[in-house]
């Protein structure tokens, strides 16, 4: 794999931090970036004798901005922020979460406006490329002011403290520095600040985030369309005329993959006459709508995503131009742009799952005779109990993420002595659309699980050629149900197949 190289106006990509976070892509600096780097640092280092006070460089944070700092305990000031703020706790973030939030925090820093020394900059590089990741609590980020107690954490290792997971070892962050042939960094004026101010734990889990969603939503959609055909469901609510009127562009793009997954099938055909059904139940019939309308979100979510990955989130901000240095403080750190759009995508998430549960209950349920199915797809109804509890299961984690999609970023609480009033908690957003994509991908298996073996019932017909070849991924590793046994290795290794991203969509990308 290239490495992937940082540039002062050239964004990363939600992939390119997949792959930086998943698949240990290295990382490198463009020249270019280390000069407007290098540029900035000396409009700083020309102020730091101006007079005038500083935010974070020459003056306390926060609520002690007011206090001024000598300049011969700048560097001490910075070491001192470090060390004060590594104030998380609970469980370690998982190493692609880490290694995410070290990605967007060196592209942030490589474009320039921070004042850092190039030298920071890759120094963070290359603790990142030596798979040293930072031990990280998961909590203390209350998303505005940057992710300070998360990045304070990562920094820690970049000074020789703190901890760190090395090949899957725990240990200090000075042991994890020397293994890697590396020493740790002095910070100058300003480094310890421009490190932890910023949204980078936010914006690098949604990168992660949206790539699992992806993955979730074109697995949903082939639950979907094999759900159609394994209740005997119609087709007619998927002609492109109802989405030309209906004017809203995700539901036309999902009727358009169901149709391409459908296609070439004949189950649907086979019960064309004489079946007495007018119309199907909403969770079929207004699956494009409801599925359509999480896209539309996903895709709005990831557009914004893409801009933070663009964005300078420090403060204060150095504009060197025409000769006039320029140290502006303001509030770029501030999370909100990013848990709003988090908190939108656990409410999508919540309706991908929820319509999914439902398409699952009226197959086991027998809800429609004319779905010709047996009671819970059991073998021997009554002896044997079939799929009957999966339905629980799916219950249950909809429960779940109903509560997961409470937005985390209406409810407020004020820190810094009152100076930081009003926070945006983006790094509980992204835990929460975490954890309800994870319990979504578990209910979409469960309706893969059900809706394969609804399909297989009514053989010798045939649901569409896309289908079919899902059903036999499916058994590759998942037999049919011809006895009672444990559902949860089946849900967990079709769980693994979406996880995988073995399944796909006709037209994704168009």
């Amino acid at each position: 794999m290239d490495p992937i190289t940082l540039r002062p106006n050239a964004p990363l990509t939600p992939p390119q931090i997949v792959d930086i976070a998943r698949t240990g892509a290295r990382v490198d600096l463009d020249p270019a970036a280390r000069r407007v780097i290098t540029a900035c640092r000396a409009a700083l280092d020309r102020s730091l004798d101006d007079g005038r006070p500083h935010y974070g460089i020459n003056t306390g944070f926060g609520s002690l901005a007011n206090q001024r700092i000598d300049r011969a305990d700048l560097a001490t000031l910075q070491r001192n922020l470090i060390r004060s703020h590594a104030a998380g706790v609970g469980e370690p973030l998982p190493v692609p979460v880490v290694r995410a939030m070290m990605a967007v925090l060196a592209a942030s820093l490589a474009r320039g406006r921070s004042g850092v020394r190039p030298e920071l900059v890759e120094h963070l590089i290359a603790v990142l490329n030596a798979g040293i990741t930072p031990v990280v609590p998961e909590s203390g980020s209350v998303g505005a002011s940057g992710d300070l107690a998360p990045l304070a954490h990562v920094s820690q290792v970049l000074i020789g403290e703190g901890e760190a997971f090395v090949g899957g070892r725990r240990m200090s962050g000075s042991d994890a520095l020397r293994g890697a042939g590396l020493e740790p960094i002095e910070l100058a004026a300003k480094e310890g600040l421009a490190l932890i101010n910023g949204t980078h734990l936010m914006a690098g889990r949604m990168a992660l985030i949206t790539e699992d969603l992806h993955r979730v939503l074109k697995a949903a959609l082939h639950a979907t369309a094999l759900s159609i055909d394994g209740s005997r469901a119609s087709h007619g609510f998927l002609d492109p005329r109802i989405y030309a009127a209906r004017n809203q562009p995700g539901p036309t793009r999902v009727a358009a993959a169901l149709r391409g997954l459908l296609d070439g099938g004949t189950i649907a055909d086979s019960h064309k006459e004489n079946d007495p059904r007018v119309q199907d139940p909403y969770s079929y019939r207004c699956a494009p709508l409801v599925l359509g309308a999480a896209w539309d979100t996903i895709e709005y979510a990831e557009a914004r995503l893409r801009d933070e990955l663009g964005a300078v989130t420090d403060n204060p901000l150095i504009f060197d131009e025409s000769g006039r240095t320029d140290i502006v403080s303001a509030g770029c750190f501030h999370g909100m742009p990013v848990a709003l759009p988090l908190d939108t995508l656990a409410v999508a998430v919540a309706h991908i799952a929820g319509i999914a549960e439902r398409r699952t209950y009226h197959m086991l349920s027998v809800f429609d005779p004319q779905s010709e199915l047996r009671a819970f797809l059991s073998p021997k109804p009554g002896l044997q109990s079939g799929f009957m509890i999966v339905q629980y299961s799916a219950a249950a984690m909809c429960n779940e993420i109903i509560g997961l999609a409470n937005p985390a970023s209406v409810a407020n609480l004020s820190t810094c002595a009152g100076m930081e009033d009003y926070n945006s908690f983006g790094p509980r957003s992204a835990a929460k659309a975490t954890r309800a994509v994870d319990l979504c991908r578990s209910v979409v298996a469960i309706e893969l699980l059900c809706a394969a073996e609804a399909v297989e019932a009514h053989r010798p017909h045939r649901t569409g050629d896309i289908l079919e070849r899902t059903i036999a991924t499916i058994r590759d590793r998942v037999p049919a149900l011809t006895e009672d046994r444990s559902p949860t290795p089946d849900i967990a290794a079709i769980d693994d197949l979406i996880r995988s991203g073995h399944f796909t969509a006709p037209d994704w990308d168009s």
